[in-house]
């Protein structure tokens, strides 16, 4: 085998050995985008769910101002009506009245509190996705890396990695 051959040979298990890193980071960096994705449907499902439940919140707390104003048109009427029935009724309507405005109060404090779950699984959904993009980014790379041999290719691969990785994990600091 002459010189020229054995050089040609061992280039060529160069690139095979090239070959089988770039494949074994490609795996990798798949599984990091199989778990970013989940977790980003995840937060968009958990986003999705809490804005539903603020929604209901919202549309129940509706229901109980429109029922303490009826109450109050009621206990007006019933005020200017003469006589002591009248007057018991009017009381009547008055008690609801409180009860109605503290019920109020505390669906709009669970209401503003889902819309801000809702904003906070958002947020952290957004930067899930980012994280995501930029891994798959990483896929193509990696597979244009194989495909020509070019190592430019390959660390471009491994920086959009680890960009897309270290932007998802930041998901999880978002705190509020």
């Amino acid at each position: 085998m002459s010189v020229n051959e054995e050089l040609r040979e061992h280039a060529e298990h160069a690139h095979d050995d090239f070959s089988r890193k770039a494949g074994a980071g490609m795996a990798i960096i798949a599984a990091l985008l199989a778990v970013v994705a989940v977790y980003g449907h995840l937060m968009t499902t958990e986003e999705l769910l809490a804005q539903q439940k603020a929604s209901d919140q919202w549309a129940f707390f509706q229901a109980k101002s429109l029922r303490r104003y009826q109450s109050e048109v009621a206990r007006d009427i019933l005020k200017a009506t003469p006589g002591d029935r009248a007057v018991a009724e009017a009381a009547k309507y008055e008690s609801n009245l409180t009860r109605y405005e503290k019920e109020g109060e505390e669906i709009k404090d669970k209401a503003q509190e889902l819309s801000k779950e809702s904003a906070l699984s958002g947020r952290r959904a957004l930067r899930l996705h980012i994280g995501e993009i930029f891994l798959e980014m990483a896929i193509v790379f990696s597979s244009l890396a194989i495909l020509t041999r070019k190592h430019l290719f390959w660390y471009s691969g491994i920086t959009s990695a680890a960009l897309g990785s270290v932007i998802s994990a930041t998901s999880f600091l978002i705190l509020h």
